[in-house]
């Protein structure tokens, strides 16, 4: 094989939940807030009565509590903004005096300003990036009551092209450790060398003195094995001046690394114990990766020194229903929905992400592509009345974008920088959209020269890239480019590690002439079978990431329409025919799916038809079959239909034109000549039932552990009846709560908070929450007209 000409960038990874902190050092500071909507001049001060305010944990999001309504943005899926308030209540131990405190936000959206005990600490504008403050001179200890205040602007709520959501809208973390620690995000691990029997990883920790004179400290760093065992160690002593710190960086050489891969993530933990002579002030556990990457601008992208496509999709940061606030384990779910069709990487469009994401794909084996900004400055078009339609507002994260952009990008690769799942960081999404807003001679007649030029580009970006470098230097630094032409005629694309094609695959060949070792992939990309062959058919291209891989609130066209479906899945996570199709491409696993249509084959988003087999009598029905086996047989209640091989499919599609009978429509997938799985459709009868489908057993009583709970309408047989919409309430009794019913219609208005919700084309999905107590669970679904259904599942340890 070609060695890649490209060296590998190679790293390791931190776990986000522990920011490098063992649980000692951490409190989870999500429970039992205070929220208001509104402004209230003195709501910062401790002395504020707060007692009618209503009571919630974060994550919370505001804007998913409605209500929805025609006058709001379409690009923000017609969701609410305004001003929020959030305040906590806590004490500290006398014996924590001393003690350095700093709270720590996930993300808040957005222009967050935080006060404790009426001391105003901090403000921060964009609503993705994570944040701390140090609270340490203005916290009470022993019974004296300490209060957080946060206010939260969102009145300008049409502020972006997708739906973001409002609030404290991910975790919230304090923590509290001696005043010799090791710093917040302090720790960075890299492997400099990976050998087939040896790796060399080299640990650079900021270790702090905040105390009022000189210390003593000695760090013993250890290696872990996934199983625990410790396969390497050393110890460094120093001392701090008062209020100094110092950065150390040693390499401990091991053997035999078990390498981080999408098949096998195997992670190894780094732990750090900071003492004061003998006494341990601060344990960190670093959970990290080891593995390599490179990019050849003639073979595309290697893991681990292998050859491999990046199958990706682009993801937004909403859960439908749940809005912006999402459970960890639906994140989960989420993730795990795109492993199964096939994909191996995800994009974070177009923001940083929840930090716990980056673990699931760390833990999952799925490769990330971080990026930070949608805009630079000025801000592009958010549109009000529907996609491309009235007059756009103006407003967005580029009227802050001089002033934040380069600390944004900091605190992302800080924060971010040691999970291995992450092998690009991108500063930015279609910056270069040809006059939203820069313009350029290159465009012809699309020219308006009254826009800002496109030179601009790399003014703005070139600060980004540095402020990347100065933080990671083990991966590329790319950008989600939707001119090249003009990109490439102003420099931008030149002054990227990799470069990201969004929709310009006809360029890919031109490009690889002109620009020889430039590292091409496609960044943002349609669904169609051309798309794919692009990449497939060509080394040079490193993959492609589709457009999108869930349907995601907002980027709506008209009301009532509150949310975009070009997604693979639709929000509660069920495939559609377009998802199947892209399994059919991108996995191994043998697989045959069939949907059907009275209108002929189609293609695209809308591709096949439904996935039913309820037709009028005299209907001449075609069936699209799409599969990755060598051929498939399809029979109607056991009449063969003929087989036809995979050789013969049109872009990727095989199909029958078949005279509709009611009945059982089944397809078998053969390799070799054998039966390796099978597809079927059933005709449904009249809707006669519910029926609860949960996906766990088990809650834990934490407060934060979810079930999914997807439910059907069905005919006696068990078979879903595609057009039932039945209107259905869902009581729970027991320590949990509906946090959100879904049912994946684009345009339901329907309030995703209540208990009553419609079916769509026969189901939907509630998801379950638990509460901080043990007991069961019962959940009770019923219809008028329908036998309704029962579900119980136990909340404990």
């Amino acid at each position: 094989m070609k060695q890649p000409r490209r060296a590998a960038w190679v790293f390791a990874a931190t776990l986000f939940f522990l920011a490098g902190m063992a649980s000692a050092d951490v409190v989870d500071f999500d429970f039992d807030w205070r929220f208001s909507r509104g402004d209230f001049a003195t709501a910062m001060m401790p002395a504020f009565d707060d007692s009618a305010w209503q009571r919630v944990d974060v994550p919370h999001d505001w804007s998913a509590e409605g209500p929805f309504l025609a006058e709001y943005g379409s690009g923000n899926g017609y969701a609410p903004g305004g001003i929020g308030w959030y305040r906590k209540h806590f004490t500290f131990d006398a014996a924590d005096r001393g003690k350095r405190v700093v709270i720590e936000f996930d993300g808040v959206y957005h222009n967050s300003e935080v006060w404790i005990n009426g001391h105003f600490v901090g403000r921060r504008p964009c609503g993705y990036s994570s944040f701390y403050y140090d609270l340490t001179r203005h916290v009470r200890f022993g019974q004296r009551e300490n209060v957080v205040a946060v206010r939260v602007d969102h009145m300008k709520f049409a502020d972006s092209r997708w739906y973001t959501g409002s609030g404290i809208y991910r975790h919230v973390r304090l923590h509290v450790t001696d005043k010799l620690h090791v710093g917040l995000w302090g720790v960075y691990v890299t492997t400099p060398e990976v050998k087939n029997d040896s790796a060399t990883i080299r640990i650079e920790t900021v270790v702090r003195n905040d105390h009022g004179e000189a210390r003593t400290f000695s760090l013993e760093s250890s290696v872990l094995a996934p199983d625990a065992k410790v396969v390497a160690a050393l110890t460094l002593s120093g001392t701090l001046d008062a209020n100094a710190e110092q950065t150390l960086v040693p390499q401990i050489r091991m053997a035999d690394p078990r390498l981080w891969s999408t098949e096998s993530p195997h992670l190894y933990t780094l732990r750090s114990v900071l003492k004061a002579g003998d006494e341990i002030v601060q344990e960190v556990a670093t959970p990290f990766g080891i593995r390599t990457i490179a990019f050849d601008p003639d073979k595309g992208f290697f893991l681990n020194g292998r050859a491999m496509k990046l199958k990706g999709v682009c993801l937004h940061h909403d859960a439908g229903c749940l809005g912006a606030a999402v459970p960890d384990k639906v994140l989960e779910r989420r993730l795990r929905l795109m492993k199964d069709l096939g994909a191996n990487a995800i994009r974070t469009s177009h923001n940083p992400p929840a930090p716990e994401l980056l673990d699931l794909c760390d833990r999952l084996g799925l490769l990330v592509k971080n990026e930070m900004f949608d805009e630079f400055t000025p801000p592009k078009n958010k549109w009000v009345e529907g996609w491309n339609a009235g007059q756009p507002s103006k407003f967005g994260y580029g009227e802050v974008f001089e002033q934040w952009s380069v600390r944004d990008m900091e605190d992302l690769v800080r924060r971010d920088r040691n999970h291995p799942c992450i092998i690009m960081w991108s500063i930015g999404n279609e910056i270069d959209y040809p006059n939203d807003p820069f313009s350029h001679p290159v465009l012809g007649n699309n020219y308006r020269p009254e826009h800002p030029p496109a030179e601009n580009l790399v003014k703005h970006a070139k600060p980004l890239i540095e402020a990347v470098k100065r933080w990671d230097d083990t991966r590329p630094v790319t950008a989600a480019l939707a001119s090249i032409t003009m990109s490439n005629a102003v420099g931008l694309a030149q002054l990227l590690d990799v470069v990201g094609y969004n929709y310009q695959e006809q360029h890919y060949e031109a490009d690889h002439k002109a620009y020889p070792n430039r590292f091409i992939f496609g960044s943002e990309n349609g669904d169609s079978y051309g798309a794919w062959a692009a990449v497939h058919d060509n080394d040079y291209v490193a993959g492609q990431f589709l457009w999108t891989g869930i349907d995601y609130l907002g980027e709506a066209r008209r009301w009532p329409n509150r949310a975009n479906g070009a997604g693979l899945l639709d929000m509660c996570g069920f495939r559609k025919p377009i998802g199947w199709f892209r399994q059919s491409l991108w996995s191994d696993e043998p697989m045959v799916y069939l949907c059907a249509s009275d209108r002929g084959a189609r293609r695209g988003r809308g591709m096949g038809g439904a996935e039913h087999w309820n037709w009028p009598d005299d209907a001449r029905v075609t069936v699209s079959g799409y599969t990755n086996c060598d051929e498939v047989s399809l029979t109607l209640n056991g009449e063969t239909l003929g087989t036809k091989q995979l050789s013969e499919a049109r872009e990727g599609v095989l199909t029958w034109e078949v005279p509709f009978k009611a009945g059982v429509l089944r397809a078998v997938g053969r390799n070799a000549g054998r039966d390796v799985c099978e597809f079927v459709l059933r005709t449904a009868g009249s809707a006669a039932r519910i029926v609860l489908s949960p996906d766990v057993t088990h809650l834990s009583a934490d407060g934060k552990d979810v079930c999914h709970v997807e439910f059907e309408v069905v005919d006696e047989q068990g078979v879903c009846v595609p057009d039932a919409g039945h209107e259905i309430t869902f009581n729970v009794n027991g320590p949990a709560r509906i946090i959100g019913i879904e049912n994946g219609d684009l345009n339901s208005l329907d309030d995703p908070k209540d208990n009553v919700h419609g079916a769509y084309r026969g189901r939907g999905l509630v998801i379950l929450q638990a509460a901080r107590e043990a007991g069961r669970v019962r959940l009770t679904a019923r219809a008028e007209g329908l036998a309704g259904d029962d579900m119980e599942i136990e909340a404990g340890e």
